[in-house]
């Protein structure tokens, strides 16, 4: 479990540098050049990553079970991941209206694929994986708007056709990696 923690604690920590150092965050920007802050931003997300992945696995060998979900909560989330994916596919469509309207469809599909993930599993290391990516999410979210009122920024007014676009693409991709990746990726099957 130490492994997964500690990956928790570098991605996560790294991602929230806006979140809680805003101003540290420009201040290093400028003194140490936008290269340089990238690639070490860059190491010590996939240093984090990897070892959340690694953590993971480990912690799988010999699962804790806190609870077992009712098997309701798989629709669910089978429900909120294909949301999830459709966010997602929004953040890199240009002019949708789901970005028209919610400005960080990114974070907000991290946001529903944490809480699909949080509701259909109830071992120790899943929860302290997606209940951490869940409340990231949250915070993200939210100091995301503020930055965004306080800048003034106006986001670009989505078209039908970009919108629909955002939806079938995103509802493609959740069916592919729900029905092939999943399994080969992750070794579960979310439908059998």
């Amino acid at each position: 479990m130490v492994y997964l923690i500690a990956g928790l604690v570098i991605f996560l920590g790294v991602h929230s540098v806006r979140i809680f150092a805003d101003g540290w965050r420009t201040a290093t920007l400028v003194r140490v050049g936008e290269g340089a802050y990238k690639g070490i931003y860059s190491l010590l997300s996939l240093a984090g990553f990897g070892l959340i992945i690694y953590g993971f696995g480990v912690a799988r060998e010999t699962p804790v079970v806190l609870w077992t979900p009712p098997i309701g909560l798989r629709h669910a989330a089978s429900l909120l991941t294909l949301i999830a994916f459709i966010f997602l596919t929004a953040a890199y469509v240009p002019r949708n209206g789901i970005k028209a309207r919610f400005h960080h469809p990114m974070v907000l599909g991290v946001k529903f694929w944490a809480l699909a993930h949080l509701l259909a599993n109830g071992q120790l290391a899943q929860v302290l994986l997606f209940g951490s990516f869940l409340a990231w999410a949250v915070l993200d979210f939210i100091a995301s708007r503020r930055r965004d009122r306080i800048a003034g920024t106006h986001y670009a007014v989505g078209s039908l056709p970009a919108t629909a676009l955002t939806v079938a693409a995103g509802g493609l991709a959740w069916m592919v990696f729900a029905l092939h990746l999943h399994g080969w990726l992750i070794g579960v099957r979310p439908f059998g």
